[in-house]
Formats: structure tokens, sequence, C-alpha cells
């Protein structure tokens, strides 16, 4: 779903349940820059499983999102969760323009969008020759509800951002994790998968990616915020207070022992299951290695422990480990921020294309 070209960077928006992030990239050689970067939370219930209930608190955030960062472009690209968009792949005559793709969908709308089409945002891309047939082509079409798009394209020209794509999650993510994987050690076979665990607030994706691209995902609801909660009612903080400590620090002697081990043996159960959950779907590709991403990646030992449970390499993400940065942005604080803005990073990529 697109809507205007940019001369300039692009701002990736990524709005969960938790926070709002969004940095800017800029095309810089062969590479990008980051030009611009920022996280604001979000009030509890503002955003509820990736849609947006309380329009007024995610535009609050984003605004201060927005004066925060001080970004050089108002272009901006969101994204709707993979739960609520329709992915196809169609076989259309090549000779087809796309005019009449475009006619040819929306004629057989019944038969791939199980929606009314008055209600549908939907875009397509060739995908090429079909392999089996050479007058024929693959057109992937991608769908969704039109208020979906409308309620993330109204918050950002709310916060005074001018969008420009409307992506799908998992697309984004796929992007991102390009330059993810340019800095894994190279293994064995090309065609080994990575298993991307994203840690969220209320909710974990076990990915498996394979050649870059998703083949398998499950969600768990189980996420940082339980951590939090955990913290805020044990020791009798508040929620913002709790958050800030699970960060920096300074809790109790005996946090480490009676609350952060039990957090993060039970989100390696978790990750556990949904490894053998893919094996027992049929999928005869082995995972080889596991990258974490999200803010609740960064807490110390969950990466070791996840190995030593899994027997495998455990990495934690950053996108933007081989990018230029403007000399105005705090590097540490990125460094930090880094794997939870994988999503965002992925949708400030589409600036090169």
């Amino acid at each position: 779903m697109r809507f205007r070209a940019s001369s300039k960077g692009l701002i990736g928006v990524d709005i969960t349940s938790a926070t709002v992030k969004l940095i800017e990239l800029r095309r810089a050689g062969a590479g990008y820059q980051v030009e611009s970067y920022a996280v604001r939370p979000l009030r509890e219930g503002s955003v509820v499983e990736r849609r947006i209930k309380d329009m007024g608190a995610v535009v609050d955030a984003l605004s201060r999102a927005v004066e925060q960062a001080k970004p050089h472009s108002r272009h901006a690209a969101v994204a709707v969760p993979a739960s609520a968009a329709i992915t196809k792949t169609l076989t259309l005559p090549a000779s087809l323009s796309d005019d009449e793709i475009e006619a040819r969908i929306q004629l057989d709308s019944d038969k791939h969008i199980p929606f009314p089409f008055s209600e549908v945002a939907f875009d397509f891309q060739r995908l090429g020759l079909n392999a089996r047939y050479a007058d024929q082509q693959d057109v992937l079409l991608v769908a969704c509800r039109q208020q979906d798009v409308s309620l993330l394209t109204d918050a950002l020209l709310q916060a005074g951002l001018a969008p420009e794509a409307v992506d799908i999650e998992t697309f984004a993510m796929e992007r991102a994790f390009t330059e993810v994987h340019q800095q894994l050690p190279r293994g064995g076979e090309e065609e080994d998968c990575i298993a991307l665990v994203d840690i969220g607030a209320t909710m974990n994706t076990f990915h498996v990616l394979r050649e870059g691209r998703v083949i398998y995902s499950r969600d768990t609801v189980f996420g940082g915020l339980q951590l939090t909660e955990e913290i805020r009612s044990r020791y009798g903080l508040s929620v913002e207070e709790a958050g800030l400590a699970k960060k920096r620090g300074g809790l109790p002697e005996d946090y480490q022992r009676s609350v952060l081990v039990p957090f993060m043996e039970t989100l390696a159960q978790q990750v556990g299951r949904s490894l053998q959950l893919y094996y027992t779907a049929g999928r005869k590709q082995e995972v080889r290695r596991m990258v974490l991403a999200g803010g609740t990646s960064m807490i110390p030992g969950l990466a070791e422990l996840l190995a030593q449970e899994s027997g495998m390499e455990v990495t934690i993400a950053n996108p933007l480990a081989r990018m230029k940065v403007n000399r105005r942005i705090d590097v540490q604080a990125l460094s930090s921020d880094a794997p939870a803005l994988l999503t965002a990073c992925g949708l400030a990529m589409r600036s090169r294309r």
C-alpha cells in the first residue's frame, strides 16, 4: 500500500502494545545512515493485539517521539500485523499489464480475499515468470481491511508525519533481518534455518527463517511486561519505576534468584516448546542458530540460558551494527535499543526501494 515517493530518508514507525518506536534511515553509499530515532512508552491498553484502541494516547506518544527525534524527513512507513493481512501468490498470464493485474484482482476478489472488496486495501508485486509455465507470471497479492490502514495513517497524520507506505510486519522484519544475517558467522550450508525470537512486552514470537524468508511463526502470550509486573508487585514500585529498575538494576539481592531466573526459565521453556512444535509440524530443515530481538532480549543471562537449553549459538539482534550514525545521536542509547528496533528498521529500509 504505497502513497508517494520520498527523495530523503524514511521514518519507520513501529506501534506496539507498550511503546512507539521510530527510526529514520537515509541511504549512505551501499548502506544506510541512522539520522534520528526515539522510543516512547505507551499507556497500557492503548494498543491491544497490535491494533490501536486509544488513538489519543498513541498520537500523544508518537508526537513526543517525533519531538524527541527531530527527524529531517516527515515521510513515514508503518505496518499492520501479519495476522490482519492476507498474502497470496497468484498465477496470472505473463502478458498482463499492472492495470490489467489490478482489474483481474478486483474481478476475482471473492476467491482471494475473505471480506467485502469495498472494505479492502490491497497491493501486489510481480515475482517473475512462473517456474513451470513460461506464459504465466507469479504475482504476490497483499490485502487487509481499509480500517486497519486508516487507523495507522491517521495516527501518523495527527502526529505531523506524512504516510508513505503501509507494510506488513513480517515483510519489514525480513528486510531488517538481512542486516542481522550479514553479521552472523557463516555456517556450513546456505540453506540453514535460523530461529528469530522477538520478545515484546506482552508476547513473544518465534519465527524460523530460511534463506531470509519466514517459513514458520508461533506467538505466545508472555513477554517483558510480566517481569515488570512481578518487580512492581514484589517490591512496591510503580510501573515506570519497575521498568527502569529492570533495565538499570539496583533491585534487592533476592531479585535474580526469586524473580529474574524464574522468568527466564519460563521463557526458555516456551521457546523450547515453539521449536518442538516447528518440528512436529513436519518441518525437516534443522534450526541451527537462534537470534533474539525485542527489548527484553537484553536481559543479562537470557542469551546464555537459551544457548544452554537449546544447544545452539544464540546472539542478540542489532540491525544497526553496520550502519553509520548521525553525530547528534547517543550511540550507547541507540545500541541498547537496537534489538527492539527490528521492525521499525525494516520499515525505514524501504527508502532504498
